[in-house]
């Protein structure tokens, strides 16, 4: 069959003018062509896996109490189940983004023909999506605007919306959609706007974050005037969308008239300050407990429930730097550079780890000060001398233990030397572990072991001084709670069991010894300031680079250590002249930070 072009019988420009029908068959044949292009590839193009970006999820670690401590990973995303995502948030995002959302096969014929044309003009192939589509585009698609991109995205939507319910989209959606301040997801947006869970945001906040759908680097109203004035606007017709499609009455809107202006946008510091610290005895504590492995926690998606408390981690914090204001001038003295301090408190017979000082600064200075190893303890370890002499009744200790007590006041290395040699170092170490000191912190059994030439961390000084504190019982320092996968909760997180190792009247008289100590060394107005203190401390006779002071209430064992060491020097720098002092250690400062923070911290006062 000839096709008639140039048309015969016209002469001119005419002859290139096609007919009607001609052109009806042209366009005709456009549209089978393309209807042709999407059924082939929509039976090509197939459901497949997510992306990773859109999988990958940030670790979050939350405070003892359940409020969100840090979300540490690539992406500040928290994925959350549509339950969680009040009602109202839901029907603002549709409201605004997508009318037809609930009725509609998952896209646009209105958006698709707008990308159609926009390819004829050589513009960007973009369009009105639908909630579905932009889901598509979020999940398993590129950004990429391309003719054949939103064509995949079209055909993916319609397949979805076959496989998918609405409330499993729109959970997808609202879980990977971009609101500024880097933040994906609802849920990591209402912390970053409002420092709060999504699941508490109501219809006035809720109607700011679907604005932000719209462009989170036009619309967050802490940019600047202009982003303000169209923040309101855009929040107002958010709420007033709702009216008019019958998702919100008359009445609730009227109650929304104030902005709900968000918190200002902060820089995260994410690890830095103690934060680092925290999340880095966390991560040990749960590797060590689960089995998991750096490389499988670092790809994302926990939810960690520490031990820590806020309030007093940042009251340890705030005592460590008055100590180190007030006591060291390292511009003037060259003995006050390089100081280091270590700190932390554990609930004794629980071993709950409440709070830790680990340095100046996570992303500075990289070695946690609280769960180091390598600082000699000193004579902080002669309890556990006495404690062995008293559990294995060698000798005359068990008639003559005040004589043991003004030893131990007065820091008497020689004669516990002696008397670690006629318990047996084998003992006393065995007791030192089993009351919660590492094995590996043990020193070689020489005769200067019970001096305390072993190195454990004041985590585990603070958990192993917690055992007589808890009249024997030994429970292990724990940092986490629970911990959740995508959901799925894991196992091997319960609170480790607490087990007897000294008998009760045996750790009752170690603390009666450490009370003298605590007499002898601490302030009157400290000792009357909190309950009964029981506690040890290096001493002036100790052959160590370190000082420590370790000590208890019936609430609270803070560990506190202080030594100097410089990046690229091996071992420990003398402590000579530390704080001005005269002598060769520097004891006031764990001191100084021990009492000061004891006498504040409200874990350490008895319940009334």
């Amino acid at each position: 069959m000839r096709i008639d072009y140039p048309r015969r019988g016209r002469r001119g420009a005419l002859r290139y003018i096609p007919s009607w029908r001609q052109a009806l068959g042209l366009v005709l044949f456009g549209f089978a062509a393309l209807a042709a292009l999407v059924g082939h590839v929509y039976s090509t193009v197939q459901i497949t896996d997510v992306n990773a970006y859109a999988r990958a999820e940030a670790n979050v670690y939350y405070w003892a109490d359940g409020t969100q401590m840090v979300s540490v990973g690539p992406v500040n995303r928290q994925n959350v189940p549509l339950s969680d995502i009040p009602p109202s948030l839901q029907n603002a995002v549709v409201a605004t983004e997508n009318a037809t959302f609930y009725s509609d096969p998952g896209f646009s014929v209105r958006g698709l023909a707008r990308a159609v044309v926009n390819m004829a003009r050589g513009q960007e192939v973009q369009g009105g999506s639908t909630i579905t589509q932009q889901y598509v585009k979020n999940t398993y698609l590129t950004q990429e605007q391309t003719l054949d991109r939103k064509l995949r995205e079209l055909c993916l939507a319609v397949k979805l919306s076959r496989s998918l319910s609405k409330q499993e989209i729109l959970q997808g959606y609202l879980n990977t959609s971009w609101f500024g301040r880097n933040a994906y997801g609802v849920q990591a947006a209402a912390v970053a706007y409002y420092g709060m869970d999504a699941k508490d945001l109501d219809p006035s906040r809720s109607a700011l974050l679907a604005a932000l759908l719209k462009g989170g680097e036009l619309y967050d109203p802490s940019l600047s005037e202009a982003h303000h004035r169209r923040a309101v606007e855009r929040w107002a017709y958010v709420l007033d969308r709702q009216v008019e499609l019958g998702y919100m009455s008359e009445a609730e809107r009227a109650k929304y008239t104030v902005f709900p202006e968000p918190r200002p946008e902060s820089v995260s510091t994410n690890l830095s300050g103690q934060i680092g610290y925290l999340v880095d005895v966390a991560n040990k504590y749960i590797k060590n407990r689960t089995g998991l492995t750096t490389e499988q926690l670092g790809r994302g998606g926990y939810r960690i429930r520490t031990t820590f408390d806020k309030r007093e981690v940042d009251r340890l914090r705030a005592t460590v730097e008055e100590v180190r204001q007030t006591s060291l001038d390292p511009a003037r003295r060259i003995a006050d550079r390089d100081v280091e301090i270590g700190a932390a408190s554990i609930r004794p017979g629980d071993g709950a780890v409440l709070a830790l000082y680990g340095g100046s600064d996570a992303t500075k200075h990289f070695t946690n000060n609280a769960d180091t190893a390598g600082v000699p303890v000193g004579s902080a370890f002669t309890p556990f001398v006495l404690a062995a002499a008293l559990q294995h009744g060698v000798g005359s200790v068990d008639d003559a233990p005040p004589a043991l007590r003004q030893a131990l006041a007065r820091g008497d290395s020689g004669l516990y030397t002696r008397l670690g040699e006629a318990v047996g170092l084998r003992k006393v170490r065995d007791l030192a572990v089993g009351s919660g000191l590492l094995p590996l912190s043990m020193a070689p059994l020489e005769p200067s072991f019970s001096t305390g030439t072993s190195t454990p961390s004041a985590i585990r000084m603070a958990g192993a001084y917690a055992t007589f504190a808890a009249e024997g019982r030994q429970t292990d320092p724990y940092s986490v709670t629970a911990v959740s996968h995508l959901g799925t909760p894991l196992e091997g997180l319960e609170r480790p069991d607490a087990r007897q190792v000294l008998d009760t009247e045996v750790a009752r008289e170690v603390s009666e010894a450490l009370r003298d100590v605590a007499v002898d060394v601490m302030a009157p107005d400290a000792i009357r300031a909190l309950p009964p203190v029981s506690a040890g401390r290096t001493g002036a006779e100790d052959q160590v680079p370190a000082s420590w002071f370790v000590g208890y209430t019936g609430r609270l064992s803070t560990a506190v250590t202080v030594f100097r060491s410089r990046p690229g020097t091996e071992g420990l720098l003398p402590m000579n002249g530390v704080g001005g002092s005269e002598s060769d250690r520097a004891d006031f400062l764990p001191l100084r930070v021990w009492s000061t923070y004891m006498t504040g911290s409200p874990a350490s006062r008895e319940a009334e």
